[in-house]
């Protein structure tokens, strides 16, 4: 970041009950360097077990960057990523990269790709028994996808992709869920319905969730907490510690306004610095973000 930018808040999730003091995910001072560029720099946050924490920032702001760091896919220049064991057999991390079309004549069917988040890093076949069988079982009613298990992955529609991937990554039961963009080129109503799941998949099963969005609003209702990312940066708490003018003005190194709307958020800078605008304006005038 640009020497001339404010010092950052020291903002912090809060503590919301027990589930708390124990974070699925504690990440410390994390930067990543790709190609001699600092693209994320000091960046500190925590996941509460049973939390929903959205990941906020516009394209290119450093995401998915964080989240292959946090996946252990992407090595750190420097800091650290703590994520806890839920069991002595659990893997503790499910993650769910940005979604890709699966072709529709892929011989395989939503439960097959199910149980490869099971045993699918192993070498050879796997043996059928029942105690696979009633894993695979399990994680598709927990998404709601038992109805289409032996479809096709090529001929479910995205919101169904969407709820098998959230499956593979569920079954292995991971300490810490984290998804790259779920909703993009989700419909509304698709987009409302995955996120009600993974807040219940949170409540119901103790997992600590982390998603990634460039828009916020359709997180609003069911996130307990956010992390905001701009240029290499990160700002974390509840959305009213976070989601305010000086904090994102300080996060950005120039004046931004934070509006509320009919219950969105409206986020508008006045852009001297065209590359630390939240979204894509241009240098002489304000850009807006929805978020």
């Amino acid at each position: 970041m640009d020497g001339a930018a404010s010092p950052m808040p020291d903002v912090r999730s809060p503590q919301l009950g027990p589930a708390a003091r124990e974070p699925a995910l504690r990440v410390e001072g994390l930067g990543v360097r790709l190609g001699g560029r600092a693209v994320l720099e000091g960046v500190s946050f925590q996941v509460g077990a049973g939390q929903l924490t959205g990941l906020i920032g516009a394209n290119g702001a450093g995401k998915t960057t964080l989240l292959r760091a946090i996946a252990g896919l992407q090595r750190p220049s420097a800091g650290s990523v703590t994520i806890a064991r839920a069991g002595r057999a659990a893997r503790p991390l499910g993650y769910v990269p940005q979604r890709f079309a699966f072709d529709g004549e892929l011989p395989v069917r939503a439960r097959d790709l199910v149980a490869l988040g099971l045993d699918g890093h192993r070498l050879g076949l796997p043996l059928p028994s029942r105690r696979r069988r009633l894993a695979v079982a399990d994680a598709l009613e927990a998404v709601g996808a038992s109805a289409f298990a032996d479809k096709r992955l090529g001929e479910l529609s995205g919101g169904q992709q969407q709820r098998v991937l959230i499956a593979h990554a569920l079954i292995g039961a991971p300490a810490l869920l984290a998804l790259d963009e779920p909703l993009a080129n989700l419909d509304l109503r698709a987009a409302q319905e995955v996120v009600a799941l993974l807040a219940r998949i949170a409540r119901e099963r103790g997992v600590g969730v982390l998603v990634s969005a460039h828009e916020m609003n359709p997180l609003l209702p069911v996130i307990d907490g956010v992390v905001y990312l701009a240029g290499g940066r990160a700002a974390s708490g509840s959305v009213e510690q976070v989601v305010r003018s000086e904090v994102l003005s300080a996060l950005y190194g120039h004046h931004v306004d934070v509006l509320r709307v009919h219950g969105r958020v409206i986020v508008v800078a006045g852009t001297g610095q065209a590359e630390h605008a939240p979204a894509h304006g241009h240098e002489d005038g304000p850009a807006v973000e929805i978020v």
